[in-house]
């Protein structure tokens, strides 16, 4: 017996959903990370242009050749790192030369399985940690955007605070839709408008250059963020709904595909994880068989975006002051209050990952290398001290009563 017509068409709708989500929750968070490293607007519209299509063609991809629904995301938790971190050293060239060398990371984990082993090594407490370090510092975003501006601030926090409570999964791209009323309400009150060229979808391309700040500030965090934050649970997710993903087609598909994006300012290209749920789960049809063409409904609609992309980062690019930043932090709380709970669930775990939090969440570069990376060092040093002389499994960094 044939399939509903309804039901043929869930997948195609769910993939829909995927993508509208997945665009609109984050890519102010990506805009802001690459303007953090020192790209300027039309480099980071490209940037956006560019993760956009290639996430999108990814999706494709992997979904027609593994007949699976896995769909590729940009890597937020990397935009997040990369708006934390600031210029490094060599500037813009450096953040690109940076982003090649996390997609040659990404191939290599895929190629070489005692790499992949060596990541999955660092523990969890203080990767997270640092991770909810860098995030910390956004999500101050709407605490700061009301204490500037609380009238074109406040709408937008009311908006998400209703959309969660009702409609979750939508909150962020609602928030981001009540950003683009308050943004058009104040183009209307200045007289400015948004210039024509702007909206014209424009790829630029950068010479990269290879720092030891961007090496160690930008190319090992972003890499091992994109790794513990997104390829694995995504790998975890799928896994949740039945589903085996190659890990070696996988990582070789989104590694170069971050190789391919990053002279244009792509900073990286991952497997989803949240997102990934709503193309392999219940909404892409009983029939899982056919949830594969959510995927590639997905990755078709991203390609779509990413070339109106460019009227997103003109009207970004007209907020007033602290509404964009409200924004990205909105959508990070989640993720952080994800991160914190990771670092913190064991006790033994608690003080060192303590301490790779406030190294990260003091933006404090030394060296010329971001804070994302001391972070790391000081968690792991902590840890290795505290663990020195006492039995495996155990280290007494809980704080006394």
């Amino acid at each position: 017996m044939s399939a509903r017509p309804g039901a043929r068409a869930q997948p195609i709708s769910a993939g829909v959903v995927s993508a509208l989500v997945g665009f609109t929750s984050a890519f102010v968070v990506v805009l802001s990370g690459l303007a953090g490293v020192g790209a300027d607007p039309g480099q980071a519209a490209s940037g956006l242009l560019t993760v956009s299509v290639l996430m999108g063609l990814s999706s494709v991809l992997l979904g027609w050749w593994t007949r699976m629904p896995i769909t590729v995301a940009w890597s937020t938790p990397g935009a997040a790192l990369l708006a934390a971190t600031g210029t490094v050293d060599g500037g813009w060239p450096a953040a690109v030369g940076a982003f090649l060398v996390t997609g040659v990371l990404i191939v290599l984990t895929g190629l070489v399985p005692r790499l992949g082993a060596l990541i999955a090594a660092i523990p969890t407490s203080v990767a997270q940690a640092m991770l909810a370090g860098v995030l910390f510092q956004l999500c101050l975003g709407p605490v700061t955007g009301l204490a500037t501006d609380p009238l074109a601030v406040a709408p937008v926090v009311v908006v998400w605070l209703l959309a969660l409570r009702f409609l979750p999964r939508w909150a962020a791209p609602l928030a981001f839709l009540a950003a683009a009323v308050v943004i058009g309400v104040s183009i209307a009150a200045s007289g400015d408008g948004i210039d024509p060229a702007t909206l014209v979808p424009r790829v630029e391309f950068t010479a990269p250059a290879f720092t030891l700040g961007g090496m160690l500030g930008i190319a090992l965090p972003l890499y091992l963020v994109t790794m513990a934050s997104q390829n694995v649970p995504g790998v975890a997710v799928m896994k949740g709904f039945g589903y085996d993903v190659p890990w070696r087609r996988s990582m070789l598909v989104t590694g170069v595909g971050t190789v391919l994006g990053a002279p244009s300012g792509g900073h990286a290209i991952n497997l989803a994880a949240i997102s990934a749920a709503l193309a392999a789960g219940p909404e892409a049809g009983e029939d899982r068989s056919r949830r594969w063409i959510a995927s590639v409904t997905s990755g078709s609609v991203l390609v779509l975006l990413g070339i109106a992309s460019a009227g997103f980062a003109a009207l970004v690019a007209l907020a007033p002051d602290g509404v964009v930043p409200a924004v990205a932090g909105l959508a990070l709380l989640a993720t952080l209050a994800a991160s914190l709970q990771a670092a913190l669930a064991e006790p033994d775990e608690r003080l060192p990952a303590v301490v790779a939090f406030a190294t990260a969440a003091s933006g404090t570069a030394i060296a010329g290398v971001s804070a994302a990376f001391w972070a790391l060092v000081a968690g792991l040093v902590v840890r290795a001290v505290l663990r020195s002389g006492r039995p495996a499994g155990r280290v007494d960094g809980r704080v006394e009563d």
